[in-house]
């Protein structure tokens, strides 16, 4: 369908830039050019936009990963901890691009940051901030119900014109309507702010007239159009600016002076400046004082309207900020592990008394101990200082649960327990995650298959059955060759959907494979899975590859029955290959991510379990086989024998299912 908002700029459908250039900015009722540029000159709404930029910058963003059975800590082993907390790339702080970012959403709707990952495993090294005016955001639909957010970016200064996809970009949107992008407050607010801008374009012309109304000088006579000149001249000379105000003038020949217009009370010049702030606070949802409106501000009230700025407010940009996170650099396996939160304290803080007295309930009644509110208070733990009391006349209140809770069985058991109830479901588990990735798979190489059906019909039609010129089947190879080449569009394409894809999968598998040994350890198999990913996206380039080639080495006939096969071939592959890797991706990966799973574990020994034995000749020779988890089931080159004493040579060394197509077999743990 294309991008909803074009990317493309016409007679017929011109880019606002065009617009706002031909008619000299964005049109309002005060007749003042407003955009994003000249909006920031207005001091009001300057004021507001840094203070929603600045705060959300100054307070720390944290990972924090989730303990069982409550609790957190943060997770400053993983790579967002630093780009969140510290350091984004090598040129800015976290808080500057938070500041960058903040301010881009609040006057253009959008804050868009471009996220670099490594080629290889696919973990965020860097995050740098893209300009808002350079950038086109977009929808594109994908097929019945799916679309996909796109990012257009043109710099023409440097040259870059790239698309760039939802996982390679962090959006940060305000207020919106359409679930895509935010609304340019500058924009909706140009009458506002063109009206402040023009009040104060006023008071400096007021002062360079040296603070007075004009007025016009009335002479008895008739003056030539030379002496009228004259006079108003000297008039301009003597009394126009700053300096030249209030002087003494003298008229001659009759002449008098005669005001016109209303003085600046008379045009309730003031009242309407500060009308006008409010206004600025109202467009930002700002509380007056935030904007340096302290009209209606008290000792007895500043303190709640500071707590309602925090809890409304800025709130509402905290909150986009952490979602962002969650949704848009983590990944779904990583979702339920780890959060990113701001910590608000340093902006709710009391005053000395009010803290201590909170800490003295807090301490009084068993959720806090000395060393927590040493810790708030920027002080060092000390010794003995993490107990926590109840009231004085009972225990401590680690002492207190210990005992309320006698009958609790072992932890040993409770494990145990929990790994016989998994180990039941396991088959049940592990069909249903498969169920849930294998339409993604499909529809991620249905995507691949279409690509190379277009692109190798585009090679046919221009060396094998060209409307003009030769036909040229050396061509044809060559530009093949390049098509399926390691860095070529294909194994681009395919590598980008399935590293993302697989290590969602693989995260999945590693979470249950984890709680069948009860396993408690947080295991990471990103940079495996997107090993993974990778050389098996190799595997179907060089396969579909191969194919094409055995197609054309054995056509017989001319060019024009070559691309008949061909055409054959790649039509097949989108009508059947989709599904296909669907059924053998969502055999293999299961298995292999358990089996790293396991190995981290500590797990020594696996079993290979067949199902559907009745119709694998092949997998029944193997069901039940224990082998230590780094020897191989079949080796490389071993011979597997079927019922009619058909055998199945292994390939490649087989640590678990699949040995063939088809097969539905799994390994699973042997635990002691």
């Amino acid at each position: 369908m294309g991008y909803l908002r074009s990317a493309l700029s016409g007679l017929a459908t011109p880019e606002k830039w065009v617009e706002d250039w031909m008619r000299g900015g964005s049109t309002n009722s005060a007749g003042i050019r407003v955009d994003q540029d000249t909006a920031l000159t207005y001091s009001p709404f300057f004021a507001g936009v840094r203070v929603l930029s600045e705060d959300t910058a100054s307070l720390p963003l944290f990972l924090y990963e989730r303990m069982r059975p409550r609790g957190k800590q943060r997770a400053t082993e993983h790579p967002l901890y630093r780009l969140l907390h510290d350091q984004p790339n090598d040129m800015m702080s976290a808080a500057w691009l938070k500041e960058v970012l903040t301010s881009h959403a609040v006057t253009w709707g959008n804050g868009v940051a471009h996220v670099i990952t490594h080629p290889r495993t696919g973990v965020i090294e860097e995050i740098w901030p893209l300009r808002p005016d350079r950038l086109t955001i977009g929808v594109k639909r994908l097929g019945a119900g799916k679309f996909v957010r796109l990012y257009r970016y043109d710099d023409d200064v440097n040259g870059i014109h790239t698309v760039l996809l939802p996982h390679e970009v962090l959006h940060i949107a305000g207020l919106g309507f359409d679930g895509v992008c935010g609304y340019p407050v500058v924009e909706l607010a140009a009458n506002s702010i063109g009206l402040g801008l023009a009040t104060e374009h006023h008071g400096a012309k007021v002062f360079s007239n040296g603070a007075a109304p004009g007025g016009a000088l009335s002479h008895p006579g008739n003056l030539s159009p030379e002496a009228r000149r004259r006079m108003a001249d000297d008039w301009e000379n003597i009394h126009r600016g700053i300096d030249r105000a209030h002087r003494v003038a003298i008229l001659e020949e009759g002449v008098t002076f005669q005001q016109v217009g209303l003085p600046n009370d008379s045009a309730q010049f003031l009242e309407t400046r500060k009308l006008q702030v409010s206004e600025m606070a109202r467009w930002l949802r700002l509380p007056p004082h935030k904007v340096g409106d302290l009209d209606r501000a008290t000792f007895s009230n500043i303190e709640q309207q500071q707590l309602d700025y925090v809890g409304s407010a800025l709130n509402v940009w905290l909150v986009r900020w952490e979602q962002a996170v969650l949704t848009q650099l983590l990944l779904p396996s990583e979702r339920q592990r780890y959060y990113a939160e701001f910590l608000v304290d340093s902006l709710l803080r009391g005053d000395t008394l009010t803290r201590y007295q909170a800490y003295a309930v807090g301490r009084q009644w068993g959720w806090l101990s000395a060393n927590d509110v040493r810790d708030k208070e920027n002080m060092n733990p000390v010794e003995g200082g993490d107990d926590y009391l109840v009231p004085l006349n009972m225990v401590p209140a680690g002492r207190a649960r210990d005992r309320a809770l006698p009958g609790l069985e072992p932890a040993a058991a409770v494990r145990a327990e929990r790994r016989a109830r998994l180990l039941a479901g396991r088959a049940a588990v592990r069909e249903s995650t498969a169920e849930v990735w294998a339409r993604r798979i499909e529809e991620s190489d249905q995507e691949v298959a279409d690509l190379e059906a277009e692109q190798l019909g585009a090679l046919v039609d221009e060396h094998l059955r060209p409307a003009r010129g030769r036909r040229s089947l050396a061509a044809f190879l060559a530009a093949l060759s390049v098509l399926y080449a390691d860095d070529g569009p294909i194994m681009d394409r395919l590598a980008g959907l399935w590293v993302p894809l697989m290590t969602a999968f693989a995260g999945d598998v590693a979470e249950a494979a984890a709680e069948e040994v009860a396993y408690e350890e947080p295991v990471d198999l990103t940079v495996w899975a997107a090993a993974y990913a990778r050389s098996h996206a190799a595997y179907q380039v060089a396969s579909s590859y191969g194919q094409i080639r055995a197609v054309v080495d054995k056509t017989e006939g001319t060019p024009e029955d070559i691309a008949e096969a061909v055409v054959e071939r790649f039509t097949k592959w989108q009508e059947e290959r989709p599904v296909q890797t669907a059924r053998w991706e969502t055999s293999q990966l299961p298995n292999a991510a358990a089996r790293e799973t396991w190995k981290e574990a500590g797990v020594q020994k696996v079993q290979w379990v067949a199902r559907g034995s009745e119709t694998c000749p092949y997998c029944r020779r193997l069901d039940g086989a224990v082998r230590e988890i780094e020897t191989p089931f079949v080796a490389k080159g071993d011979e597997v024998e079927g019922a009619d004493g058909e055998a199945l040579t292994a390939k490649r060394n087989t640590f678990h299912p699949p040995v063939h197509p088809g097969c539905d077999c799994q390994v699973v743990p042997v635990v002691d």
